[in-house]
């Protein structure tokens, strides 16, 4: 009893006898297939009617830590009770392990998320016609474009930022290096900040030559000024929720999640446990991770 032929056969229950929207079953497939690749990613060999309680309520968890929504939790949990009810009632397991998992419980774990919409009307809010607000906008794009840390957009290095690629090294927990693709809004922003401002300032400290994103007395960022930026920004933008640098991170992993991104493309991005540490121009998952985002991150669909 495999992942593949039960999954086949839960999508036909669904069509056959639930007479579920396509778009609906398209989600429920993906969904569970989602906890296939947790499985597969944490190097378990785990087949469906093997899941346990503790492991569905590992996989929330770990979604959570990801950065998925709330929204996509529930649908998503939606879609696993649905797949279990499904194995009941074809005999394949005898307990489902989803029974115990309710929506409030979660609520403990699920992080601010903003959608895309709120993400664009906190980056239009920005003033680009002072050269602080060129730099605020800069940064408020690679914060949503890579999923940064706010510590890691703080520590950016000029010599890590390579647009004629399209990806930048980030220098993450532990000392870890990892290479991130980004998009092309946010390399134009960078570029006119770098053009534009950085390029005409005459005060930069000696040690802070490399970084990317300065302050007016051209040394290096605190975390506290980009929270500060973040908070004006969003009050601007007339939006009530309690956003953070870090929300953008999470934003990031949900919007590549719920567009479809592979999970583990997204945990690479996000270097939480598998860390991407290989040269940026012979790194062998570059074309991977950059079609992930280029598929998958809302900044990168064509407009109408």
């Amino acid at each position: 009893m495999n992942w593949q032929s039960t999954i086949n056969g839960f999508k036909a229950y669904m069509i056959l006898e639930r007479s579920l929207s396509e778009n609906t079953i398209e989600a429920y497939v993906r969904d569970v297939g989602k906890l296939q690749q947790y499985f597969l990613i944490k190097e378990k060999e785990i087949n469906p009617h093997q899941v346990s309680g503790n492991d569905i309520e590992a996989f929330v968890f770990w979604l959570n830590e990801l950065g998925l929504g709330a929204r996509s939790q529930a649908r998503l949990l939606s879609a696993l009770k649905t797949f279990y009810k499904y194995m009941l009632i074809e005999d394949m397991v005898e307990d489902d392990p989803t029974a115990l998992l309710e929506g409030p419980r979660l609520n403990r774990y699920i992080p601010q998320v903003l959608s895309f919409e709120e993400v664009q009307s906190i980056l239009d809010a920005v003033d680009l016609s002072h050269p602080q607000g060129t730099r605020n906008r800069a940064m408020l794009e690679v914060l949503y474009a890579c999923g940064l840390r706010v510590s890691e957009l703080t520590e950016l290095q000029l010599s890590n930022y390579y647009p004629d690629v399209g990806f930048v090294k980030v220098i993450g927990k532990g000392n870890k290096e990892r290479i991130i693709p980004i998009g092309e809004e946010a390399v134009k922003h960078i570029n006119l900040y770098l053009e534009g401002v950085r390029r005409r300032m005459r005060n930069i400290n000696k040690d802070s030559e490399d970084i990317l994103f300065l302050n007016r007395r051209g040394k290096k960022l605190t975390r506290v000024m980009v929270f500060l930026v973040v908070k004006e920004m969003t009050e601007k933008a007339g939006i009530s929720k309690n956003v953070s640098p870090h929300t953008f991170r999470h934003s990031f992993a949900t919007h590549l999640i719920e567009g479809g991104a592979d999970l583990k493309a997204v945990q690479d991005m996000l270097g939480h446990e598998s860390i991407l540490t290989t040269e940026i121009y012979t790194h062998l998952d570059t074309d991977y991770l950059r079609e992930t985002i280029l598929s998958y991150h809302p900044s990168n669909r064509k407009k109408p």
